[in-house]
Parts: structure tokens; C-alpha cells; sequence
């Protein structure tokens, strides 16, 4: 198992942005990739909409640019859901720009949601996390829902398999994949061996108020049908008098998430792929996100792994 980084902040002096998931700019991208790569880090994760060119050109020259620095591209991060009519047609162009990217850039694996916009953009659930509501969560969905998702998803793991691309579907709030029946489930319905799951066990346990289920029973079911994993970590400050729970991202091993479980379940899953650590999005972010790496390190060590 080899450790990705998906950041989610790379404020670089002199650059003074980073507040996203952009890569940082060309004047600075190079010392910032060789610091990733001193870290452990040993690949990164792009996103399709975060300020890079998306012509086969553009895309081929950062590939070769972040191989070259240690630190090659593992994953293309784009897509969207189908479960509203409203967004099929734009999502279908938006998976079908992250296979092809994926495919010139060299990962050769899109990650991506299946989320919908809230059907009340206004109301409860329909943007945060933590509450007693997600809009577009499982637990509202009908099987139609699942049916329309999946006979897509299906004709873009047809487009993808023809390019050698394989696609992860990241359980995720504010959509019908956001727990380990659901994502069970519509993998079920898709049914196609380059389509698996994203285990992405901080998107549950921050969805609702109180967590539909435990992230150790969650990532058992799941790590069989893993192609990718985002490993994010948390801390749960829960205000009942307002049926609302606060979530504060730290490193790996500061968090509630028993990482040393789900590693384990995952290894033993065979899963090969790549863990990717998601970064913290506050203050000295490179250091706090090379404490994850070395805390992973640590355990796939015992585990036999290193």
C-alpha cells in the first residue's frame, strides 16, 4: 500500500493562497512537490476543476512534471451525481473530462461522488455536515435514484474501461453512496469490475448528527471493493441542545477514527491501491500532514507492510 496526498491547503511563501485544492502555481509548485515528497508522500491527487489546463498537452506536461518530482499523479478527482435531472447532462460531460484527463494525465482512476444539489438549497441538511438531515443522502433516496445512477455510471465505466481507466465512487454526505449498505448497494446495480468504492470513513462519520454506523464495521464491508481511499481525521464536538455535531480535521493520529483498524482491515481486504492521506486545512499544513504519513508508516510496518 503506497501513501498519496490529497491535500487541502497549499499556502507556499511566497504564495499566499492555497485556501483550496488547487496546486500551488509554477513559480512555486516545485520546491512545494519536493517538500511533499521528502515527507513520504508518494503520489498526489489532482482535481480536475482546481486551476489546471485541461487540454491533452497541459495535462501530460504536469504528469510528467509531478513524476519527475517523486510525486506523480495517482488520481483525477471529478465527476458528479445523476439522481436529478438537472445536473445529468453536465455531469455526464464532467465524468467523461475526468476519464479522459485521467487517462492523458497517466493515473488511470477517477474519484468521484455522486452527489446532487439539495433539493431546498435553503433548509436543513442541505450543505453542512453534522446535522440530523443530508439532502440527497441514502436515507431519502428512492430506488429509482440508485437505478439512474447506476445505468450511468455504467456507460462511463464502458467509456473508461476502453481507455484503461477505472473509477472510484467516494462515499460522501449530501449523497446516495454515504454509508456502506448505499455504496454496497450501487455497486451492486453498476456491476462492472473497473467501477469500486472510495471508503472515505471521515464522510461518514461526519454526515449526521450521530454516525449511521461505526467506521470499524464500515470499513470491513467496504475495503473488499476498494480502488481508492481517502483518510481524513476528526474531531467530534457535539452540542445536543442544538442536534448539531462539529467536526475539527487533525492529524491521523489525533482524531476518533481508528485508523490502526481500518488499515488493518483494509491489508488484510488485499487492498493495493493507494492511501491517501487529505490534509489538514488549517496553519503549517506540510507538517501536521507528515505526521499522518509517519503514523501510517508506523503501522503498515507492523503489519508487515513496510
Amino acid at each position: 500500500m503506497k501513501i498519496s496526498y490529497a491535500y487541502r491547503r497549499t499556502a507556499f511563501y511566497p504564495y499566499q493562497g492555497g485556501t483550496g485544492w488547487e496546486l500551488p502555481p509554477a513559480e512555486v509548485r516545485r520546491p512545494w512537490l519536493r517538500l511533499v515528497r521528502q515527507l513520504g508522500f508518494e503520489g498526489i491527487e489532482v482535481g480536475l476543476r482546481q486551476g489546471i489546463e485541461h487540454d491533452e498537452h497541459a495535462l501530460r506536461e504536469l504528469g510528467r512534471e509531478l513524476a519527475d518530482e517523486g510525486v506523480p499523479c495517482v488520481v483525477i478527482r471529478g465527476g458528479g451525481g445523476f439522481a436529478s435531472p438537472r445536473v445529468i447532462a453536465s455531469n455526464q460531460r464532467r465524468v467523461r473530462e475526468a476519464v479522459q484527463a485521467a487517462a492523458w494525465i497517466g493515473a488511470n482512476l477517477v474519484n468521484m461522488t455522486v452527489g446532487v444539489p439539495p433539493s431546498d438549497p435553503h433548509g436543513p441538511g442541505a450543505g453542512g455536515v453534522g446535522e440530523r438531515v443530508s439532502q440527497g443522502g441514502s436515507r431519502t433516496a428512492s430506488e429509482a435514484d440508485f437505478e439512474i445512477t447506476a445505468k450511468y455510471l455504467r456507460e462511463a465505466a464502458t467509456v473508461a474501461a476502453d481507455m484503461g481507466v477505472e473509477i472510484a465512487i467516494e462515499m460522501h454526505q449530501h449523497s446516495i453512496a454515504d454509508n456502506s449498505w448505499s455504496c454496497l448497494h450501487l455497486l451492486e446495480l453498476i456491476d462492472r469490475p473497473n467501477v469500486g468504492v472510495n471508503p472515505d470513513l471521515g464522510n461518514l462519520y461526519w454526515t449526521y448528527e450521530e454516525p449511521e454506523e461505526s467506521t470499524e464495521a464500515c470499513i470491513v464491508k467496504l475495503a473488499p471493493k476498494a480502488k481508492y481511499w481517502h483518510c481524513k481525521q476528526l474531531r467530534r464536538v457535539h452540542v445536543p441542545e442544538l442536534h448539531k455535531a462539529y467536526f475539527l480535521k487533525v492529524p491521523l493520529p489525533d482524531g476518533e477514527i481508528d485508523y490502526r483498524f481500518a488499515i488493518a482491515a483494509m491489508v488484510d481486504a488485499g487492498y493495493q491501491g493507494y492511501l491517501a492521506i487529505e490534509g489538514v486545512r488549517e496553519g503549517d499544513q506540510l507538517s501536521a500532514d507528515g505526521r499522518s504519513v509517519a503514523y501510517c508508516r508506523q503501522i503498515l510496518k507492523e503489519l508487515g507492510q513496510a
